[in-house]
């Protein structure tokens, strides 16, 4: 290692030592350890251009271990990206650009928001298969347009979560060449040593993997880091992982110990760990300019890295302006204009259709005017029909367009996240609604990031049937609704799943479908105007005249049921509204005067919806009721399942007619 390279990783080392100090707050110990790798990543290896964070062909860095953001931000800094001076000295204060774990789209060069630990390791997954399907479908001989690396580094903790496991699985399976990922073995957690809990034999676990799999001794050691990600960059059919023993908190008292771990070091340990390591005792934040120059040899290294893919660019786009031209569209994050017009319409005098069969015979019908949609199924797309029926397999076509993910919920929906940060696909994942459970932290950080992600959940209710209670979702329409930034859809029909996939395809943030496993019938798309009832999140299906006596709100397959509960009451004379619900989010974002024509104050309303009930008072008001669940399903038929447990007219009219005795006793 040369003064310089020394002087540099130091200078990283003690940025990122005095941020965690300054703020009283953060995790010291992974920085001290992991400087001289990351010095590597961003000073030799990695195409990056600090000064365009969203070249489509950089490589990628994610920081799964995101605990250890203090390092990633001064990186970050040194390299010239936006993250200033100032922003380290207000690390994990409010409003910075520096928040506590790496937040996409709060931090210019923050490629994914990570923290919870393993996501960061699966969105890595998803970045290397956008990666190779993106390549597969623009790339000509000679131009190679996309052709960029994921470099991701993890920690024992990211090992030992499941997701890392199922990701990393199927990373293998796929044999993901430019996913590199640098393990930073230190052996201890938070606890203390790994050997309280975790004594499996990593390289051997990845070896099974199929991945490829390299150890280094020291993580000091530049050279011997070098030539490991040299060899691994050689190795173009299998994923790498490459163990680098480090110490953590490496120079300071702390060293090796899980004291160094998660809070500041104190400031007599920091004078000591600069005294260990030949570092001014009383300078803080200090880039010596030896040290500054040689970092930010990046600017001018990144800058022409990407002239030269420009240059590269401008004559792939001078043979090929269609390609180029849709290349651009997509990573640019744009819809080819009037894709809209393939959307289909159902006749409402079609044989009734089961909502997860109308979802996949819309993203059949886009999918040429939609070449981005990209994803597939935990091993259900024969029950989601989440399959692009000329799409091909990944596995076998990398230019294909549908992935079979396996029983791995989790991993899924985290490599959706990654692969739509990415950018140039709109991804999706599919499973049963229940095993959303088996998802939700991914949903999260879908949320959180606002990442274009899509979810399809199907077997939306307790009418799915014989598989019971522990296959018939409750809570979980209410637990997804709770997520802020998460759009929910829940369509009653073919048209309006129509209307909520060019919802979800227009709408930038992540989405849920809940679709159902029974046929319901077709609504009348034109009597209704059902796609811009849908655009509204709430659209009255039936007005129940100038007065009605009672609103009925429901969702999903239980709009029938209040449309033919509306009905009965006529027959008695009782004019009841219905209104179709599908989405909560879209709903709130609608002026105050559409909600006060929708929910009238003066009319007694009842939602009706075979989920937990728990949230919509907000919309019936403390005088309304509720028609829903808040116990477990059964096992048997739909059917009988639905008669059973109050899904029937003849239950939603009582509740009906009482509010509307209340009301007139008022």
């Amino acid at each position: 290692m040369s003064e310089l390279d020394q002087l540099s990783i130091n200078t990283l080392r003690f940025l990122a030592v005095d941020t965690v100090e300054k703020a009283r707050s953060g995790h010291p110990g992974a920085p001290l350890g992991d400087a001289p790798m990351a010095y590597l990543l961003f000073h030799k290896f990695m195409r990056h251009n600090p000064a365009n964070s969203k070249w489509s062909n950089r490589d990628r860095f994610v920081l799964s271990n995101g605990h250890a953001s203090a390092l990633l931000y001064s990186v970050l800094h040194l390299t010239g990206y936006k993250v200033s001076m100032d922003d380290l000295k207000q690390f994990r204060q409010w409003g910075s650009h520096t928040a506590g774990h790496p937040e996409y789209g709060e931090t210019d060069g923050v490629e994914v928001t990570t923290g919870p630990l393993g996501q960061g390791f699966a969105m890595s997954v998803g970045m290397a298969v956008a990666e190779r399907h993106l390549a597969a479908v623009y790339n000509k001989p000679g131009f190679d347009v996309v052709d960029h690396y994921t470099y991701m580094m993890c920690g024992d903790g990211d090992l030992m979560e499941g997701v890392s496991h199922e990701s990393a699985s199927l990373a293998g399976t796929l044999g993901l060449g430019k996913l590199i990922c640098l393990y930073d073995d230190n052996l201890i957690s938070l606890d203390g040593p790994t050997a309280l809990s975790f004594t499996e034999d990593v390289e051997k676990r990845f070896e099974a993997y199929h991945w490829h799999v390299q150890r280094v001794e020291d993580g000091n050691d530049l050279v011997a880091i070098s030539a490991a990600i040299e060899a691994a960059k050689a190795v173009t059919d299998k994923p790498s992982i490459i163990a680098v023993r480090t110490i953590i908190g490496y120079g300071s008292p702390k060293a090796g110990t899980s004291k160094a771990h998660g809070e500041p070091l104190g400031a007599d340990a920091v004078i000591a760990t600069k005294t260990n390591l030949g570092w001014p005792e009383d300078k803080s934040f200090y880039v010596p300019d030896e040290a500054g120059k040689n970092w930010l040899e990046a600017v001018e290294k990144g800058a022409q890295e990407e002239r030269e893919w420009q240059q590269i660019f401008a004559t792939y786009k001078g043979k090929n302006p269609e390609l180029a031209g849709e290349f651009e569209r997509v990573m640019a994050g744009k819809l080819v204009p009037g894709w809209q017009k393939t959307l289909p319409v159902v006749p409402a005098d079609a044989k009734p259709m089961a909502t997860r069969t109308a979802g996949g015979n819309v993203m059949n019908t886009i999918a040429k005017a939609v070449p981005e949609l990209f994803g597939g199924a935990a091993d259900l797309t024969t029950s989601t029909k989440t399959i692009l029926k000329d799409g091909g397999n990944f596995h076998l076509d990398p230019a294909a367009r549908n992935l079979f993910f396996g029983v791995r919920e989790f991993a899924m929906c985290s490599m959706v996240n990654g692969m739509a940060v990415h950018g140039g696909l709109i991804p999706y994942g599919s499973t049963f609604f229940v095993f959303s459970d088996y998802c939700k932290p991914a949903l999260r950080l879908a949320a959180l990031m606002q990442s274009h992600s899509i979810f399809v959940y199907t077997h939306d209710s307790i009418a799915l049937g014989e598989d019971g209670p522990t296959h018939q979702p409750i809570e979980h329409l209410m637990a997804l609704r709770a997520l802020p930034q998460m759009t929910d859809f829940r369509p009653a029909d073919a048209n309006e799943t129509s209307a909520v996939w060019g919802l979800a395809l227009e709408r930038k943030g992540p989405c849920f479908m809940a679709l159902s496993r029974q046929d319901l019938p077709i609504l009348d798309a034109e009597k209704y105007n059902v796609f811009d009832g849908v655009c509204k999140g709430a659209y009255v299906l039936e007005q129940g005249g100038d007065s009605p006596a009672v609103l009925i709100v429901a969702t999903g397959a239980e709009v029938w049921l209040a449309l033919k509960t509306a009905q009965q009451l006529a027959s008695e004379g009782i004019a009841a509204r219905v209104v179709s619900m599908p989405s909560w989010r879209v709903f709130e974002e609608q002026s105050a005067e559409y909600k006060a024509l929708v929910f009238p104050e003066h009319i007694p309303m009842l939602a009706v919806e075979a989920g937990a009930t728990q949230g919509w008072w907000k919309y019936v008001g403390r005088h309304g009721d509720v028609i829903g669940l808040d116990r477990f399903g059964a096992s048997a038929p739909g059917p009988v399942a639905l008669e059973h447990l109050g899904f029937n007219v003849e239950n939603v009219a009582s509740k009906a007619r009482n509010l509307v005795e209340l009301a007139k006793k008022k």
